[in-house]
């Protein structure tokens, strides 16, 4: 249920590659200001093109922190944690799945970035 009603709120489409994994609020001090982390753990859904029999699950990269609409007054950050794949044979081959939903520049959502730029505010 928790999830479904968090779909309006995240990215188009986002919850269709990743899993919510955990949901807290924080405080950060001095400033008082509110947070609303979301945890999200990719899916095991290998690459497209790639054969899963050759490759297989090898852990996350280290999560990213990427900063979403504000819901609330709170400042909401997205813990996103990828997923990589290595060559079961060619062990230094990993691969990854790219995603449009981030900006280039990994700290904010696609969404958010066109919308700082439609206003002409700097992120």
């Amino acid at each position: 249920m928790e999830q479904e009603i968090l779909r309006y709120f995240l990215p188009e489409g986002l919850l269709d590659f990743f899993t919510i994994t955990k949901v807290s609020e924080t405080i950060m001090e001095p400033s008082k200001l509110k947070i609303l982390q979301i945890d999200l753990e990719e899916k095991n859904t290998i690459p497209a093109g790639y054969d899963s029999k050759q490759y297989e699950s090898k852990g996350f990269y280290p999560a990213k922190l990427i900063k979403d609409f504000p819901v609330r007054g709170k400042v909401v950050c997205l813990s996103i944690q990828r997923r990589r794949w290595r060559h079961k044979v060619n062990k230094s081959e990993i691969i990854h799945n790219d995603y449009s939903l981030f900006a280039k520049s990994g700290k904010l959502t696609q969404e958010l970035s066109d919308f700082l730029k439609y206003t002409d505010r700097d992120a």
